[in-house]
């Protein structure tokens, strides 16, 4: 404990300190975030769904190749993905990433 007083007392141990509690601070709101992001309407009596995922802007390749982590991308359009057999347990790590607007379940039809 002695080194550990002795470390926040320097201006050093102070940065430290305070980028370790920004960076909790931000994976807590990460999480806390997630589940307003996913919408209504998933069907409950399946494991695995087709998923659309809107993006603030149009995706890049380093995002359909985070979202392929997830499941089978079939396709961009506009600032949409479309990922297919995504795990129902992994929609909030989907909706986790800070530049994800909404997950939303992919139309029948789609």
């Amino acid at each position: 404990m002695k080194a550990l007083g002795a470390a926040l007392r320097s201006p050093r141990g102070r940065i430290i300190a305070a980028l370790i509690l920004a960076y909790a601070a931000w994976q807590v709101w990460l999480t806390l975030q997630a589940p307003g992001k996913i919408a209504p309407g998933f069907p409950p009596d399946r494991e695995r769904v087709n998923i659309l995922v809107t993006l603030p802007f149009p995706p890049e390749r380093f995002h359909v190749l985070v979202f392929q982590r997830y499941g089978r991308v079939s396709g961009t359009d506009g600032n949409t993905v479309e990922v297919r057999g995504v795990n129902r347990a992994q929609l909030r790590a989907v909706a986790r990433h800070y530049w994800v607007k909404r997950v939303e379940p992919l139309p029948m039809g789609g």
